[in-house]
């Protein structure tokens, strides 16, 4: 099973992740493997220099993210520019993952999952929210300044969209623990000898907190 994680920013999809991999999920977050695979990748760097110049570049040689990051969500064609570059690259890094080890289950963090239409890489696509307060108050706990965290926010699609886009929502208003409820909860049900049920009763997570929509399998990546 390949299942795709998305949520707003601050919504806790990390925390979400981390309890997929505690049921056997193999957790592939994709900021991760661009900060750390496609960054580095000497043409892709060499493009980044070219670019931006060396303001975005550390002593070290690597790249400097959070000056780079400042300058592409204060320009949306710049942001647009690195996505082009490095989006590509990380897309078949991952068909190459999920190549190699097709008997595994994945769960793939994409912040911008819907933004770049990759519904169909999943059989099924998780969204994490929350309320805009808890959103904000976890990405000030990051130190992560207000202004900035709103500007990240206005970038990416709307949460309320995403959430109407997703097969199953998980909501973190709560506490940790209820939130683990709701992931063992579809992790559970989407097991293959339950995948065609309908949700369990569970006294801890009210239906409503844990929606199923309309699944569908995915047609091709």
């Amino acid at each position: 099973m390949i299942l795709g994680l998305t949520g707003g920013f601050g919504c806790g999809k990390s925390t979400t992740a981390k309890f997929f991999a505690e049921r056997g999920f193999r957790h592939v977050d994709s900021d991760l493997v661009v900060r750390e695979q496609v960054l580095p990748m000497e043409e892709i760097s060499a493009a980044v220099r070219a670019h931006f110049g060396d303001k975005v570049f550390l002593p070290s040689g690597l790249v400097d993210r959070p000056v780079l990051a400042r300058i592409v969500f204060g320009d949306d064609s710049e942001r647009t520019w690195l996505e082009d570059l490095t989006h590509p690259v990380y897309y078949g890094l991952l068909r190459e993952m999920l190549r190699l080890e097709p008997a595994i289950d994945w769960l793939v963090e994409v912040p911008l999952l819907f933004e770049k239409s990759m519904e169909n890489w999943f059989d099924f696509t998780v969204c994490v929210a929350s309320d805009r307060r808890s959103q904000l108050a976890r990405l000030e706990q990051r130190g992560l300044d207000r202004a900035l965290a709103e500007q990240r926010i206005s970038k990416q699609l709307p949460l309320a969209r995403k959430i109407e886009l997703s097969d199953l929502v998980l909501w973190n208003d709560g506490s940790t623990g209820f939130l683990k409820s709701q992931v063992d909860r579809i992790v559970d049900t989407l097991s293959p000898p339950k995948a065609s049920a309908p949700f369990p009763a569970n006294p801890d997570v009210p239906s409503s907190q844990v929606r199923r929509r309309n699944f569908r399998p995915r047609d091709g990546r």
